[in-house]
């Protein structure tokens, strides 16, 4: 049964986030509310990363890139630690802003705030912003230190941009090698070994062609022979597993598959480990409780299989349990890790100590990012290189033996 992250609010007036099977978005709001809570928002839990970070474009409108979103917050803080009124800012920066999506949002925000909402009610109607960021925002307005506790998000979000930057960077060019060897392969195998093979055969009609020329010679021809009906079959499952990796099932597996590989596997691991810790601590800071922390920085996280071992600790931590000993059922967490929020937990800076892991596994992370394009660059160069010989030995075994066979080779 399908699940929705629902945003709630309860008769004692706290604002929780809760996880509810049903049907549907509108039979979970329906059986909320009979049971006496305040329904703010509800988003299915199968959208992945987008519908718990926002930036899917699932909502009323159109999605917000995460640079502008970052860029608008940090001229947020800025403004509201000038002293300028919640609103203002909100209407000033509407008419600065260089993104036309993010225009229609902040206009939206603005009437909302008119009408009387609270901020944090107005983003969350959007649909399309991070449950961090409207959680973080509700804990300013009740604590009155909106400015701080934007000012934090603000760095946990130029820390998550910049690390997905340098993902993209560091995966950037064992891409290019990769799709350079693709076509250089096509292009010898669907090109020249068929061009060469009818000069083999005009040329060695009385002897046979070497075993590696043959076979690299009958590849090539089942290829060209084949290709209208090969190319469309090749495109259509790749279209289906693009697609089937879109389902939840599918996730789910490619997920479990990532993290069983040697390095891929740990860096995702230390990856999770410090975005999960950086949200916590955001969160803590902001005075939301250690439940409602982990209830959503465990939904964020990317990793469908890592989100599911999660699922085990919230109610563990609701039934008084201490917050490493709950984590360890997630059975995933680093053991170190879980030593440094252990030490933050008894010393009673849990909020600190999450900084701390989060700063050491970025760390690690980056060196893990590094090992595995070292690993991934000769890799892909030795496989060209490979492909590339085999080629030329087909196209040169042949001319060898020819000359080899003239009128002088055979004289000693």
């Amino acid at each position: 049964m399908p699940e929705f992250i629902c945003r709630l609010g309860t008769p004692s007036g706290e604002v929780v986030t809760k996880i509810v099977e049903a049907v549907g978005a509108a039979e979970a709001k329906l059986r909320l509310e009979a049971d006496g809570f305040r329904v703010f928002a509800v988003s299915s839990a199968e959208n992945g990363l987008s519908s718990v970070l926002g930036f899917g474009g699932s909502g009323k409108h159109t999605k917000v890139k995460q640079a502008d979103f970052l860029l608008f917050n940090q001229q947020f803080s800025a403004l509201l630690r000038a002293g300028i009124p919640v609103l203002q800012a909100i209407e000033l920066l509407k008419t600065r802003s260089g993104s036309a999506n993010l225009r229609l949002v902040l206009g939206d925000v603005e009437e909302r705030i008119k009408n009387g909402e609270p901020l944090s009610q107005a983003f969350e109607e959007q649909g399309i912003f991070p449950k961090i960021y409207t959680a973080s925002i509700l804990s300013g307005e009740k604590s009155g230190a909106l400015d701080d506790v934007l000012a934090r998000f603000v760095t946990y979000l130029r820390r998550s941009v910049a690390i997905t930057r340098k993902l993209r960077g560091a995966l950037a060019y064992p891409a290019f090698l990769l799709i350079a060897a693709t076509i250089m392969v096509a292009f010898l195998t669907l090109y020249i070994v068929p061009r060469m093979s009818d000069l083999f055969r005009n040329l060695n009609q009385s002897r046979e062609l070497p075993v590696l020329t043959r076979a690299v010679v009958y590849i090539s021809g089942a290829i060209v022979s084949n290709i209208w009906w090969v190319l469309p079959l090749v495109i259509i499952v790749v279209l289906g597993l693009v697609f089937w990796f879109r389902t939840q099932n599918g996730k789910l597996m490619l997920h479990k598959a990532v993290l069983s590989l040697p390095i891929a596997g740990q860096l995702v691991r230390n990856m999770a480990t410090a975005q999960l810790s950086r949200s916590l601590s955001t969160l803590l800071s902001g005075g939301i409780t250690v439940p409602e922390s982990w209830d959503i920085s465990s939904q964020a996280l990317n990793n469908l299989e890592l989100r599911r071992k999660s699922q085990s600790v919230l109610p563990l931590i609701r039934e008084g349990r201490g917050f490493t000993e709950s984590l360890e059922t997630a059975n995933w967490i680093p053991p170190l890790g879980l030593d440094m929020i252990g030490i933050g937990e008894r010393s009673g800076s849990l909020r600190e100590m999450l900084d701390e892991v989060a700063a050491f596994y970025d760390a690690e992370a980056e060196v893990r990012l590094e090992q595995l394009t070292t690993l991934l660059e000769p890799l892909i160069l030795l496989f060209m290189a490979a492909v590339v010989v085999v080629i030329l030995l087909a196209i040169y075994l042949p001319i060898i033996q020819m000359i080899s066979a003239g009128p002088f080779g055979g004289r000693h």
